[in-house]
């Protein structure tokens, strides 16, 4: 039996009940593939159905606030996908009308879709025999080839592509490519792949190798870079904070935060308190500011590591900045900061 046909039936017998499975609508397949992007379906799958009941049509997904968006997007992270879906849903919305282009190449155009998202689509909406290429198909194309070339590279990428094309049922793009990924989820997992029970082990290159624990090959990432951040906490005696919207092209633009000093290293208050504007004018604040957390909160992202401490800064005179706490859920906020405000019951405060 040829490599798609092994693949479809295993699929039709093990897939996930997922509800974008259910529906062709291109609004929800892309909605749906933007979010598992470097997420697991388990996190994913209720920001899925929150988005889908706040937003149910492209229309409403383009209609609301940046803010609205950022703050359902929520904790799952890389918030650039969240502000590229809010603006590609107003270029669908109100310069296509609504619809979606139904091709592979047109797709491409879209802000926030790349080839992987735009192969998605296209076959699973369209039927178009577009290859996707995720990091399931990256290992099981590695694995059952026993393929060398680092996934990671230029000349990775073109080889696997090339390949994922020639292996596509033409006839049905749709149930194969989301097979090929499923396969790579569930069956030719990451750790302890199930080989004794994979429809393809007698003929998988890296089994009979034995090379499964080696496949794919990556080329190593850069050096982590560490980041200092020491977050203001200003508490007045009328029960307000301040919080910043973020801004420029860094991590989390657009989404807000208590005044922030970034430093190259851990600080005490007194180098704090020598930062000039960052505290309110007219106010003294060296009686009024405690470390929350000696220990530094670690944030870890791909390219960073972000040590995090809070200061709280009490009977603090705030200008017109100031927010009530009770409104402090409201704001999209980081899932560093959202942790924080949690732990210390600052809505409450």
């Amino acid at each position: 039996m040829i490599f798609h046909k092994i693949l479809t039936n295993w699929y039709l017998g093990n897939k996930r009940d997922l509800p974008w499975r259910k529906t062709s609508d291109p609004y929800h397949i892309w909605l749906s593939e933007i979010m598992l992007q470097q997420t697991r379906i388990e996190q994913g799958l209720p920001y899925y159905l929150s988005f889908t009941e706040a937003f149910p049509t492209v229309f409403d997904l383009a209609n609301a606030s940046q803010d609205e968006v950022l703050k359902l997007w929520q904790g799952l992270g890389y918030y650039s996908r969240a502000r590229n879906l809010h603006e590609t849903a107003k270029v669908v919305a109100c310069d296509l009308d609504g619809t979606f282009p139904d091709n592979y190449k047109d797709l491409l155009k879209l802000k926030g879709i790349g080839d992987y998202t735009a192969s998605a689509v296209a076959s699973i909406c369209y039927n178009e025999a577009a290859p996707v290429v995720d990091g399931n198909v990256y290992r099981v194309l590695a694995r059952y080839f026993d393929i060398e070339t680092p996934i990671n590279s230029s000349a990775g990428q073109k080889e696997f592509k090339a390949l994922a094309a020639e292996l596509i049922d033409k006839e049905d793009p749709a149930t194969y490519n989301q097979a090929i990924m499923e396969f790579g989820a569930l069956q030719c997992k990451p750790q302890n792949p199930l080989c004794e029970s994979c429809p393809l082990s007698n003929s998988c290159l890296a089994l009979k190798n034995n090379k499964i624990a080696m496949l794919p090959v990556k080329l190593k990432k850069a050096k982590v870079k560490k980041r200092y951040f020491n977050y203001l906490v200003f508490l007045s005696e009328e029960n307000e904070t301040i919080l910043e919207q973020r801004i420029g092209k860094g991590i989390w633009e657009g989404l807000y935060q208590f005044p922030l000093m970034e430093s190259t290293s851990l600080i005490n208050a007194e180098t704090l308190l020598a930062e000039p504007n960052l505290f309110p004018e007219g106010g003294e604040y060296d009686q009024k500011i405690s470390l929350y957390n000696d220990t530094p909160i670690i944030h870890k992202l791909s390219h960073q590591h972000i040590y995090t401490r809070f200061w709280i800064v009490e009977n603090a005179e705030l200008n017109s900045k100031a927010i009530p706490l009770s409104k402090i859920q409201e704001y999209p906020v980081p899932v560093l900061i959202a942790n924080f405000i949690s732990e210390f019951e600052l809505s409450e405060y």
